[in-house]
This record gives C-alpha cells, structure tokens and sequence, in this order.
C-alpha cells in the first residue's frame, strides 16, 4: 500500500529462504525492492515497519535481527502484530526488542501488548478485526475499554436510596496513618457509594474531612450494616489491627484486602481461604511476594495462580494493572500513568473499588472498572504535574463523568 502511494519502499529480508513468496510478488508489482539486512540500510528510513518476529516469537533477537533494532531504534517504527523480541504471551522482553511508536495487531490483542514490559515497547496499539471473531475462542484475558466500564457502573434512577445506591463499610487508618483512611474513605464517597461508614482508630480525622460518613468509633464490623467492606489502608499490623481485620472477613460480604491487610494475610492465609463471600486483594509486588512469592515475568499466570490457592480475585497493581478471579478469567487495565506510583494512590483504588462492589457489581469486574477509572483519574490529575493522591482523588468524579457519559 505505502509504494502504491508513491513512497520508494526496501523490504530487508533476514532469511529469504524463507521469505513469503506472495508477499515477494506483490512487493514487486508495486515498485518495492528486496535489500539484504543490513543495517545501513535502515539510516534514514522515514518509517520502518517492524515483521521480523511474529507472535510466535520466543526467546529475545538474535544475529542480524539485533543490529536491526539497534539501527531502528531512534526512528518512527510501526510493528505489524507484535515488536519483535517481545513475547506475545506474557510481554517478557529480551535485552533487544523493537521499539514500536505503533503496533498493528489482528484478531485480538495479544497479552503480552498490555502486560508486562512488553507494554512499554509496543506503543500506541490499533486492532485491526480480519473477521476471525466466529472461529475465536472466548478469551480468558480482556482489556475493558471505556464503553465497557461505563456501562458496568450503576447510574442511580428515581427508585434507589442511599442504601439501594450502596453502603460501604472502611476499616482503615490509625492514628500514625490517618490519612490512608481519609483517602479510601474519599474514594468510596466519590466513587458513588449511596453511603460510607468508618469503623476504626482515626474517627476525628473522618469527621474532620467528611461530616457525610456515618462514623461507628467502637462498633464491631459485624454490627455495621454495609454491602461491602474496604480493611487495610494505613490499619497497621498491631493485635488491634488484627483483630478488626478477622472480624472484617468473618462477614459474609464481599471485601477489598489492601496494603496493611494484606500483611496480616500474609500470616493468616487461612483468613481468607476459609471465605465464602467474595474476597478482593490490591497488592503491589512486594505486597503480592507475601502471599504467593515473587511475581514472575508471566504476570498473568503468576496472578491466576495466587487467585486459585487462595479463592479471591487478585488485583496487581503495576504498570500494566492485571486481575484475575478464581475461575482463571483475568482482565488488563492500560489506563493510568507512572505518577501512579504515589503514597496513597492504592488507598483510593481500594475505596473506589468498595464502592463499585457495594453497588452490586460483580467482584473481579469491579476490581477492573475500578483499575480503569483510577487510571483515567491518575491521567487527568497528571495533566497539571506530578499528583498527589489527593489529586487523584479529586479527580474521580471528572474521570467517572467522562466515562459514563460515553
């Protein structure tokens, strides 16, 4: 198509034993010519179109294919499918890949394009429907867009409530990390939860913050009547601390697991083998290394292992957000920014995510509608500079308006 349109175009074959012969014609008919790989050949491409390695690409670059990457590095590159060195599977990357500004991919996306380092290589990525859809099989990993989450949170009619809407239940801060409860507990009112109460040892801070949260001071969870529990967010891992989350899971409500918590899990595993109602843990890697070791370069796969031992859907936090439920069914967020990587950040994702359950969405979709519109909230907080997890927070709304309104 590009010598069609008149640009000059030089395909350089690295075996052309086995080039595609068709491909070779049609080159041909349309004025391109074939050059040996040579790098040299690359100096002053307007654009090059990376086909090295195909998806079923294993193991990193090597010989000729490496000095072309190299060659290709500062350049507008498109990559067809995949970078080359990157695996479609899991996005491990070698130590050379392309670089793609682009990649053009068919079908379906690959998960190696949305997760792991492999995100960072591909670019901007367009999905190009061949009409394989019918032959497809349903994918056990999806990437939600925005229509999707907009459609999954609940936008409230002349019928509901304040109870109908939601109620979510926080058991976060302390006095030393006070202001992780103000965050989860400001995400959980800005995420649209009809209510929020507070159980915990931070009330004046709540109060002082959001004179709208029911604050129960000395109340056992059991006592308090909500849809959905948030625990963890700067609740320390003292006996005090224990004790509130164990009474947290003996409920039979769904629960967010975060930061603190998921310390205390990491003890107790059984805490959360034993549920019936669902359980959602938000670990970052270190956090995820207490309770089912070291992430591996597969992070999909290291996901739905820890979410089938333990029974919970399982949220990664990360460049590249990955979810999966106990069934193996997993989701990729591709929304957000590095400023993400913020203290409290995780504090409003968790709350964001009690209000999408409290709201009766189901748990491993809230986990990642909940990754979505964080990430979209980080971007738009971003556009002013480096934010704050305050920022963050202030920026749900806008990022929930944006969303929902399509």
């Amino acid at each position: 198509a590009l010598a069609a349109r008149g640009a000059r175009v030089s395909a350089l074959l690295l075996d052309p034993a086995h080039a595609h012969a068709d491909g070779l014609v049609a080159l041909d008919r349309a004025g391109g010519r074939t050059l040996a790989a040579d790098p040299r050949s690359v100096a002053g491409a307007d654009l090059v179109v990376d086909g090295i390695v195909g998806i079923g690409g294993r193991g990193g670059l090597r010989g000729a294919a490496v000095e072309l990457a190299h060659a290709a590095e500062d350049l507008l590159t498109v990559a067809v499918d995949v970078p080359s060195g990157v695996d479609a599977d899991t996005g491990w990357v070698g130590e050379d890949a392309i670089n793609a500004d682009v990649t053009v991919t068919f079908g379906a996306l690959k998960p190696g394009l949305v997760s792991g380092p492999g995100a960072e290589r591909a670019g901007e990525l367009r999905l190009v429907d061949i009409g394989l859809g019918a032959v497809l099989p349903t994918a056990r990993t999806q990437l939600l867009e925005a229509s999707d989450v907009g459609a999954l949170v609940p936008q409230p009619d002349a019928a509901d409530d304040k109870y109908t809407r939601g109620v979510v239940g926080v058991a976060a801060g302390s006095q030393q990390y006070g202001g992780a409860g103000v965050l989860a507990t400001g995400a959980a009112v800005h995420g649209g939860a009809g209510m929020v109460r507070y159980v915990g040892t931070a009330p004046e801070q709540i109060r002082a913050r959001y004179p709208e949260v029911v604050v129960h001071a000395d109340a056992r969870p059991g006592d308090v009547r909500v849809q959905a529990w948030v625990v963890g967010p700067g609740l320390g891992t003292d006996d005090t601390a224990m004790r509130l989350l164990s009474d947290v899971l003996r409920t039979e409500l769904p629960v967010i697991v975060d930061a603190d918590a998921i310390t205390l899990v990491a003890r107790s595993p059984g805490l959360v083998r034993g549920r019936s109602a669902a359980t959602v843990l938000t670990p970052h890697d270190r956090e995820f290394a207490r309770i089912a070791g070291e992430p591996s370069a597969d992070r999909l796969a290291s996901v739905r292992r820890a979410a089938h031992d333990l029974g919970a859907t399982v949220l990664l936090k990360g460049n590249a957000t990955v979810i999966a439920a106990p069934d193996g069914t997993a989701y990729v967020n591709a929304t957000g920014t590095p400023w993400l990587g913020t203290a409290g950040s995780g504090d409003v994702l968790s709350g964001l995510i009690g209000s999408l359950l409290a709201a009766g969405v189901p748990p491993p979709l809230a986990a990642a509608a909940g990754a979505f519109v964080h990430g979209v909230a980080g971007q738009r907080a971003a556009s002013a500079g480096p934010p704050s997890a305050t920022d963050v927070l202030g920026a749900l709304r806008g990022a929930l308006r944006s969303i929902t309104a399509g």
